[in-house]
């Protein structure tokens, strides 16, 4: 009940700050995508087709005197990295000429991310307007250019704007100049994956324009150290109506509220069953940039990894008691390593790098992690060291290595003798224990081979070579 009435009040406020009423709202300039890849499916609908429809829905919604512009790339020519055509002019459209042009486009060529924007930037000198541009795209730079770079230049040069970019189905690693060419527009960057996403974001990139003011609060979310998407409210003393609600969306969100102090309730979107924080009484000012930075981990544990008593790199998985639901990974890398997770109970498996053996792994069942408490859990794995080599008594052999685990004739080792001293004899890290060897010759020793019986103690060494 109390998610469901935070996003009833969210909502609201959202459709309150687009109903406001503004004589002379400054243009939205919306850029395109029309390259070829929009032809690409999500549940089995085209993405040139989601855009055109979500976007119509948007633009729709924006108020009647609002003066909106289209520009689209990629609808023209297969190769032409300067196939950008302003098909609505800013300084004339409307609405019902947006929608009407979405409904021509064809999606053909390349991604000229940075033209694209040049080519606005360059009608904003030339006409003196002020404006807000949204730039949709499902694909990254194609023609060479760095969008982040032309923005910074315009913004050096005083042009007034705020740039959005919504990324369309975009992988995490191919959003960087994006985010940092809307971070330099002062403006967002939002990441939409489905139908659903891309309409949220729009909605909220078309109240964002550049008519507000400069945002003086930020505010960051994060959960088991990663960013995550947040409803943030902001109610001053002594009013209970709440003042502005903002949404991360992963990522840092900057807002403006009026000067004064505020209790300012922040709701995770991802994990409905995490309560909300409440910060109270947050200083605001208006020439500063108020921040604050929160988690929603309940604990603490430092876990302490070692093989024979000494520190050890291991892989480190967490999951939610009895499940197979992963909570969080990590790894040592032979150091002591801290984890913040959700009060609750929790079995946590580590796996011992480079050591090969039945005991690389141990897991912890049944851990209790307590709000605001730090658990220290520890594990020793154990070791020793066997050389195999091969030879024929005045050079070295190029053999296969096989290792099995005699009690559970488990094969836990593969390997390779090579012509080498560097290589030869093998190095192999095994838990201690009974192993039977096997050594197959190669090249020039091919069809010979070796099979024996050896014993591996924790932080000793065993070297056994064969004659082939």
């Amino acid at each position: 009940m109390k998610c469901l009435s935070f996003f009833l009040f969210a909502f609201c406020c959202m459709f309150q700050l687009k109903a406001q009423n503004n004589p002379t709202p400054s243009p939205i300039i919306f850029i395109y995508d029309a390259s070829g890849s929009m032809w690409g499916k999500i549940q089995g609908k085209t993405k040139k087709d989601i855009a055109a429809e979500v976007l119509t829905a948007a633009v729709n919604k924006l108020p009647a005197n609002q003066k909106t512009g289209l520009v689209a790339y990629g609808h023209r020519q297969k190769d032409d990295c300067k196939d950008v055509e302003f098909l609505v002019d800013v300084e004339k459209g409307n609405k019902a000429d947006v929608n009407n042009s979405l409904k021509t486009i064809k999606s053909l060529g390349r991604t000229p991310l940075a033209y694209s924007a040049q080519q606005v930037i360059d009608k904003l000198r030339t006409s003196k307007m002020k404006a807000t541009i949204i730039l949709i795209t499902d694909g990254i730079e194609s023609c060479g250019g760095n969008i982040c770079d032309v923005i910074a230049a315009a913004k050096k040069e005083g042009i007034d704007f705020k740039l959005h970019i919504v990324g369309f189905g975009l992988k995490e690693n191919e959003t960087e100049q994006l985010k940092c060419a809307a971070k330099t527009g002062d403006g967002r960057y939002y990441d939409a994956a489905d139908a659903g996403g891309l309409g949220d974001v729009l909605n909220d990139a078309t109240t964002e324009s550049v008519d507000k003011p400069k945002g003086n609060i930020s505010v960051y979310a994060l959960k088991n150290g990663k960013p995550i998407d947040a409803y943030v409210k902001a109610v001053m003393k002594g009013n209970k109506r709440g003042d502005a609600v903002a949404r991360t969306y992963g990522d840092t969100v900057l807002f403006y509220l009026q000067p004064g102090t505020y209790d300012l309730e922040v709701l995770p979107l991802e994990g409905s069953k995490i309560n909300p924080i409440t910060l109270p009484a947050v200083p605001v000012v208006d020439k500063a940039i108020t921040h604050r930075t929160l988690s929603f981990d309940g604990g603490k544990f430092t876990l302490t990894t070692t093989n024979n008593e000494e520190g050890w790199d291991c892989l480190v998985k967490i999951y939610n008691k009895g499940t197979k639901t992963v909570a969080a990974t990590g790894r040592t890398y032979g150091r002591d390593k801290d984890f913040e997770l959700n009060a609750g109970m929790y079995d946590i498996e580590i796996t011992a790098m480079i050591i090969e053996g039945t005991e690389i792994i141990h897991r912890f069942n049944n851990v209790e992690i307590k709000a605001a408490e730090t658990n220290k859990i520890s594990h020793n794995f154990k070791s020793g060291v066997a050389m195999i080599g091969a030879t024929t008594g005045i050079g070295y052999v190029d053999a296969t290595v096989k290792i099995t685990e005699v009690n559970s004739k488990k094969i836990v080792a593969y390997g390779r003798t090579y012509m080498a001293a560097s290589h030869n004899p093998k190095k192999f890290m095994l838990n201690p224990g009974t192993y039977e060897v096997s050594l197959v010759g190669l090249s020039a020793s091919k069809g010979k081979n070796d099979k024996y019986i050896i014993t591996v103690k924790a932080g000793e060494t065993v070297e056994k070579i064969s004659k082939l």
